[in-house]
Formats: C-alpha cells, sequence, structure tokens
C-alpha cells in the first residue's frame, strides 16, 4: 500500500480506502462488516468512510462496535463522517448545513463510532438554504475544539467550494480541504475538468467513491443475473438511470477484454484508472464479499500494467474524454 497526501495538507491516506455505504447494517451481516475491515486494515488501508445517512445510522453504529473491539491504535487510522441528509429524522432541524445540524450531527456521529474526534468532517451536499458563512463557521469552531480535524466537501461545485474558502480568507477561517466526488470512467467531468483550477488554487484534496460505478465496471451486469446487482436496489435508482444503457454496455465488453488481455479482473482495471489520476487522494473501495474486497486491493500489484498505451487504448474505448471550456 502507498500513501498520498489529502490535497495540499499533512495527511497521508492509503491510496485504496474503505467505504462503508449501502453495505454496513443494511447488506450485509455485522461479522462480515468485522471481517472486511480486517482484511483492509491488514492490507494497509487507514481511510474507513462513513456518513450520518448510512442506514440512518446504523452504519456508523456496526463501524464504532468494530473499532471498539479492535487493538488499532487510534493513530494509526482515518475515520470520517458526513452531515446533511440526517439519519431519519422528519424535523427540518435534523438534515442540512445549519450550524445546530452540524454540531449535532458530529456528536451523535462521535458517539456512534465510538470515537473522540473525527478525522474528517464532509458536508454531505451543499446547503442552498443556508448561508455559506454559517457553515464555515461551524466547521471551523468544531476543530477548535478538538472535534473534527479536516473538513470537507462531498458533491459540491466548484463555484461553491471557492465561495467557501472565499468566506475562511474573510475571517480567518479554517477552509475545506477535500472534496469527495464520484468519478469513474463513465463519470469524469467533474474531477477532471470542473476542479482543475482548485487544485492548484487551494491544494483541494479528492477522496473519490463508486470508482467502479457502483458495481456496473465489474462487468457483471452483462450476466443472465444482472437484476440481484447493487444498482438495482430501490436507493440506487439515480444512478441506474445513468449507467445502465446500451452503449456502456457496448464500452464495458470491449474494456473487459482489455483486461483479460492486460491478465487483471475488470474491477482492478477500474480501480488502477482511477489511481492513475494524480488528483486523486484516494479511492473508496466498498464491498458485500470478501473476495471482492481482497480482488480490488490486489490490483496494486498490477499497476505497472496499466501504460501509457493502455490508457489510450482505454480514452479509445471510452470516447468521454471531457474537455476544458474555450475562452
Amino acid at each position: 500500500m502507498e500513501y498520498r497526501r489529502l490535497g495540499k495538507s499533512g495527511l497521508k491516506l492509503s491510496e485504496l480506502s474503505f467505504g462503508s455505504w449501502i453495505t454496513f447494517g443494511n447488506q450485509i451481516e455485522d461479522g462480515m462488516s468485522e471481517r472486511l475491515m480486517d482484511i483492509a486494515y491488514d492490507a494497509g488501508v487507514n481511510f474507513f468512510d462513513n456518513a450520518e445517512i448510512y442506514a440512518d445510522g446504523k452504519s456508523e453504529e456496526v463501524m464504532g462496535e468494530i473499532l471498539s473491539k479492535k487493538n488499532w491504535r487510534r493513530d494509526s487510522y482515518v475515520i470520517s463522517s458526513k452531515v446533511f441528509f440526517g439519519n431519519g429524522g422528519k424535523h427540518p432541524t435534523q438534515r442540512g448545513l445549519s450550524r445546530k445540524h452540524i454540531v449535532e450531527a458530529c456528536e451523535q456521529a462521535l458517539t456512534r463510532l465510538k470515537v473522540d474526534y473525527l478525522d474528517l468532517f464532509y458536508c454531505h451536499r451543499p446547503d442552498k438554504e443556508t448561508p455559506i458563512a454559517e457553515t464555515v463557521w461551524s466547521m471551523h469552531n468544531l476543530i477548535q475544539q478538538g472535534k473534527i480535524l479536516y473538513w470537507g466537501t462531498s458533491e459540491w461545485s466548484a463555484q461553491e467550494i471557492m465561495e467557501a474558502h472565499m468566506v475562511a480568507e474573510k475571517y480567518g477561517l479554517i477552509g475545506p480541504t477535500m472534496e469527495q466526488p464520484q468519478y469513474n470512467m463513465l463519470v469524469r467531468r467533474k474531477v477532471e475538468v470542473e476542479y482543475s483550477q482548485i487544485y492548484k488554487t487551494v491544494g483541494l484534496g479528492t477522496t473519490i467513491w463508486s470508482p467502479l460505478a457502483s458495481g456496473f465496471l465489474t462487468g457483471k451486469y452483462l450476466g443472465k443475473h444482472a437484476d440481484d446487482f447493487r444498482l438495482k436496489r430501490d436507493e440506487l435508482g439515480w444512478l441506474a438511470e445513468i449507467l445502465l444503457v446500451e452503449e456502456n454496455f457496448e464500452k464495458i465488453k470491449e474494456l473487459n477484454n482489455l483486461a483479460e488481455e492486460l491478465s487483471m479482473s475488470l474491477p482492478q482495471l477500474g480501480v488502477l484508472w482511477c489511481l492513475n489520476n494524480e488528483n486523486v487522494s484516494s479511492v473508496i473501495l466498498g464491498a458485500s464479499k470478501e473476495y471482492q474486497l481482497i480482488e480490488n486491493l490486489k490490483a496494486l500489484e498490477f499497476k505497472d500494467r496499466v501504460t501509457p498505451e493502455v490508457l489510450d487504448r482505454i480514452e479509445s474505448i471510452l470516447k468521454n474524454k471531457p474537455t476544458h471550456p474555450q475562452f
């Protein structure tokens, strides 16, 4: 395992990390969750990703129970949570990025995860109804109180991220360190084009999610049991509408042939393609079975096979390289 700086910060994250979205407290038994965390940690993973909304808080409870059982030194791993969607409450004060919800969500996450502080705390989505200054001040105060170490965003636009930095600069506050966007062979524009300048200006770090497009880039959707896979889950209907189109099925077939030619699996090729982007700080892996996680972690053994020539062949298959706007 190799480690990359989180943007311009001094924090180093494992280039492959592990997230609990969809699985913990929902899709898999707690014993399997523990086994997956063991596999990840033993392989050198030091970043475990979570959020208040995952299984309405149950995901964090499961992870917290696992962490409390381990003899892992707290300074050996990084834990995250995210705030915006709430953990199942229906009242207006139980979601969003108001000072009230940010503070309470942080306290609740600390309780569920059974830790004294969060290493990373993300604003899970932008909140159009809360002044950005209120959100920045709230995150800054949590850092000052020692409850979080770094704060960031998830699925924010470049403009919104820069607005947060402008507020931080104006008032002498700590701005966002990292962004957590979706990034994979089929979803590229935000990471490759929209954020291209702010990597340079503010040193943005990225912990990307869905490197395999929620399983679509495993090739499993080509089989006769395609209805059994992750994108068929109700909560992922919005992703399925974007990805499950005929054009993408053809690309998957060609990419799978290329992976076989390189003596690796399509998931491994997908993970390595993401890691090839120098602006990716960490690729968050998800898994519901041991073999899936082991296979994806093993991708690191094949880095040297993803040559510039292979990357060119991938581009010729994808035909979706985003272009920078002309001024």
